[in-house]
C-alpha cells in the first residue's frame, strides 16, 4: 500500500469495510463478512493442525491439567506441561548446565542405543540430573555429569554420567574385625565386598561402565590415613566430600601429621547440591573416608553424618562412571 492511499483506508474504517491484499489485487470486504469468513476458518479441519470448534471444550480440559495440545503429522497429541518444557530445555540447555537442572525422569528399563549415542558424543541430549533408569529391582539414578573428566594421573577424557543406585544393594562389612590397617584399599570391602556391586552393575550398563583413575588411601598410621595411591577403578563407594560437599569425619591434619586425604572426588555431586533428600534414604550405608584405626565414615539412616566400626554390615551404595 502506498501513503497516498492512507486516506482510502481511513474512509473504509468509518464505513466498516476492510481492505484485504488477495491475489488478484486489493479488495474490499464488509468487517461482518470478513467476521463469518474467520468463523468458517475455524470450522475447518485445517485449522491449527486439525482443531476445530468442537474441540475447544476438550482444550480447555487440557489446561486444567496442565497440558498443552500440539499437532504432530500423526494428529493432535496431548503432552503434559513439565515435559514440554523439558523438550524445549533439551534442544538448546548446554550440556554443563544439565547437571544443575533436576528433572527425575524414568528412562526405561534398558539403556536404548539412542541413550548410549547421546552419552558417547557427550551432548548428553535426553538427560537431565536426577533421570533414572529401573534394572531389575533397583532404580539407577543419575547424580553428576563428566565428574570426573580430565582428572587422574592420567587425564580422564570419556564424556560420562555418574551413576549411584538409590539405596544400598547389600550389606557388607568393612572388615571382619574393627581395623582400618591398609586404609580402604587394604579392606575385605575393597577386595572381595564390592564384588557383588560390580556384578549388578554391570548386569544393568554393561561395557558402558568405564575405568579412571582415582586416588585411593592405602595405609593407615595411629588412626590417620597416612599412604595412598593411584589406582585403576570403575566401581567404588562414594567418599564424604562426594555426599556432604566436605570431610566430616575423616580426621584433619593436627600441625605434625598431614593425613593423607588426596582425592579426585573433592566436590559434592551435583544431585545432593540440588536435592539434597536424595543423600538420605532411611539406611546406613558405607562411605570409603578412613576415621580411625577403628572406624570408617557411614551416612546413617537418619540421615546425618557418622562413622561405625569396621566389622559392623552396613549399606554398599556404590558410585560409577558410563560412557
Amino acid at each position: 500500500m502506498k501513503i497516498t492511499d492512507y486516506e482510502k483506508v481511513r474512509q473504509l474504517d468509518e464505513s466498516n469495510i476492510v481492505l484485504i491484499d488477495g491475489n488478484n489485487g486489493t479488495k474490499t470486504i464488509l468487517v461482518s463478512d470478513f467476521a463469518k469468513a474467520l468463523i468458517g476458518l475455524m470450522n475447518s479441519k485445517d485449522f491449527i493442525s486439525g482443531v476445530n470448534l468442537s474441540e475447544l471444550d476438550q482444550i480447555k480440559t487440557l489446561s486444567t491439567n496442565d497440558k498443552f495440545l500440539v499437532g504432530t503429522s500423526g494428529g493432535n497429541k496431548a503432552i503434559g506441561a513439565n515435559d514440554a518444557l523439558f523438550a524445549i530445555l533439551d534442544s538448546f540447555v548446554p550440556k554443563e548446565q544439565r547437571r544443575m537442572i533436576y528433572r527425575g525422569k524414568n528412562l526405561g528399563s534398558v539403556v536404548t542405543e539412542e541413550q548410549k549415542t547421546n552419552i558417547k558424543n557427550g551432548t548428553f541430549k535426553g538427560f537431565f540430573l536426577g533421570d533414572y533408569w529401573i534394572i531389575g529391582s533397583y532404580t539407577w539414578r543419575i547424580v553428576d555429569f563428566d565428574y570426573w573428566y580430565d582428572c587422574g594421573d592420567t587425564a580422564f577424557t570419556k564424556p560420562h554420567l555418574v551413576i549411584m543406585p538409590d539405596k544400598p544393594l547389600y550389606n557388607a562389612q568393612m572388615n571382619a574385625t574393627n581395623i582400618t590397617t591398609g586404609g580402604y584399599v587394604g579392606s575385605e570391602m575393597y577386595k572381595k565386598n564390592l564384588d557383588q556391586a560390580k556384578t549388578l552393575a554391570a548386569s544393568a550398563f554393561g561395557n558402558l561402565i568405564l575405568s579412571h583413575r582415582e586416588h585411593l588411601t592405602n595405609a593407615v598410621t595411629e588412626g590417620y590415613p597416612s599412604g595412598g595411591a593411584w589406582f585403576d577403578s570403575t566401581l567404588e563407594l562414594p567418599n564424604e566430600i562426594m555426599m556432604y560437599g566436605s570431610h566430616v569425619f575423616a580426621p584433619a591434619g593436627d600441625g605434625k601429621i598431614v593425613p593423607n586425604r588426596y582425592t579426585v572426588g573433592k566436590t559434592q555431586l551435583a544431585l545432593f547440591t540440588v536435592v539434597p533428600k536424595f543423600i538420605s534414604n532411611r539406611a546406613t550405608f558405607w562411605l570409603r573416608d578412613v576415621v580411625s584405626s577403628a572406624y570408617f565414615a557411614v551416612v546413617l539412616g537418619g540421615g546425618d553424618t557418622d562413622c561405625s566400626y569396621a566389622s559392623l554390615s552396613s549399606g554398599v551404595r556404590p558410585v560409577f562412571p558410563i560412557g
